[in-house]
């Protein structure tokens, strides 16, 4: 007679990830795995020649590995050691992309849609936005808290999140809360000090009467099309691997033009009509690297629990033209923050949710690294063999 088979032990529980509740600054880095994490916020999220090519050469003096752009359309400078950081800081400063104060930093956190055009009132809003933000009578606002600027033709920043936004739709500009359903019908005028009001008013918890101007509104759709590398309004797209930008290919970028970032880990080269070839760069819309968002795992962060992009580099020829994989060193998920098909390493080996953000309960908990092409099929409802599967010298996955 059979002796029935032992239940097998439970996998190990990842440990809880610190949440440090606030994101890195100039005036205030963020210790991280590989050094300290300083992040740049330019002015209406653009970076004219000048100082691109300063960042540049502020980053090949003062930084290890290469730059990153962020889902907050911000450039951060990784491997930053502790006795660089006065003369890197110093550099910015004379580049004007340092803020009066850490607070007044950590405040002004406004994406700005790339699309727009002159005359359209973005730049405007967004500077109005950023003084207001400055000013004395400004919110405490909860950390992490976001604006966005989306007045182009069509909204472009629907998908990415942002508590208040300034936007504009068929009969003109509105504000509206990302999250509540309330918008307010203004002008270039008063959208600032809308926009305000309404930030005050989320920041005491928004539990009396909306601010004056205020009506009950459906909130809109927050998907949207992902741009892809290619011609777009204003000038060129150019997307980076992972959001990694090396310093030499920042400089040439900025010879053919002002930088406009994107929350899509893309610049905008300011009225380009093509994109040079360099090492980095995506320049062609079907590239399956595109497909693919990942954190810097355990090569640049304490907490997380395995590597990450080599396995996500591995995975991407897998990801259909319709799906992206997110690959979370932990569950905080900070390269992505919508839903979607994600793997998060744990000490036992990638948990899979098939469409959530990396926070949710797993589907699948504690999967080997050469077993993940055959679930991420059934995912996506697509087929693979198991040519398909990541090599391990790809992934440089220890053995689970």
């Amino acid at each position: 007679m059979r002796k029935p088979s032992a239940t097998p032990a439970p996998a190990p529980a990842a440990p809880p990830p610190t949440v440090h509740g606030w994101c890195p600054g100039a005036l205030r880095p963020m210790a991280s795995g590989d050094g300290w994490i300083v992040r740049v916020r330019p002015h209406a999220g653009r970076l004219t020649r000048a100082q691109a090519a300063g960042i540049a050469q502020l980053a090949a003096a003062h930084a290890r590995g290469p730059l990153e752009l962020t889902r907050r359309a911000n450039l951060q400078l990784r491997g930053v050691a502790q006795a660089s950081h006065p003369e890197l800081l110093a550099g910015l400063q004379a580049l004007d992309l340092v803020d009066a104060d850490a607070a007044a930093e950590q405040r002004r956190n406004i994406v700005v849609t790339p699309f727009w055009a002159p005359g359209d009132a973005t730049l405007a809003l967004a500077e109005a936005l950023a003084r207001a933000l400055a000013a004395p009578g400004a919110p405490a606002l909860p950390a992490k808290f976001g604006f966005a600027v989306d007045c182009g033709t069509t909204p472009a920043l629907r998908a990415t999140p942002a508590h208040v936004r300034i936007e504009r739709d068929g009969q003109g500009l509105v504000v509206r809360a990302d999250r509540v359903p309330l918008l307010a019908r203004a002008t270039p005028h008063d959208a600032v000090p809308l926009a305000m009001a309404l930030a005050h008013w989320l920041a005491r918890g928004a539990a009396a009467a909306p601010p004056p101007g205020f009506q009950p509104a459906p909130l809109p759709q927050r998907t949207g099309t992902r741009p892809q590398p290619g011609p777009a309004p204003g000038g060129w797209l150019v997307a980076a691997a992972f959001g990694q930008l090396q310093a030499d290919s920042l400089a040439h970028l900025a010879e053919q033009g002002d930088l406009r970032l994107t929350p899509w880990r893309m610049l905008l080269v300011e009225g380009a009509r093509s994109a040079s070839a360099l090492p980095g760069l995506l320049t062609d819309p079907a590239d399956p690297l595109l497909r693919v968002v990942a954190c810097s795992g355990t090569e640049g962060c304490r907490q997380a629990a395995g590597p990450t992009r080599p396995l996500a580099r591995a995975l991407a020829r897998l990801v259909p033209a319709h799906g992206l994989l997110h690959v979370s060193g932990c569950s905080k998920g900070c390269a992505h923050a919508e839903p979607t098909v994600t793997l998060v390493a744990t000490p036992a080996g990638y948990d899979l949710v098939r469409h959530g953000k990396a926070s949710a309960p797993p589907d699948r908990r504690a999967l080997r690294a050469d077993a993940l092409a055959s679930h991420l099929a059934h995912a996506w409802g697509t087929t693979t063999t198991t040519q398909d599967a990541p090599p391990h010298e790809a992934t440089d996955t220890p053995p689970l």
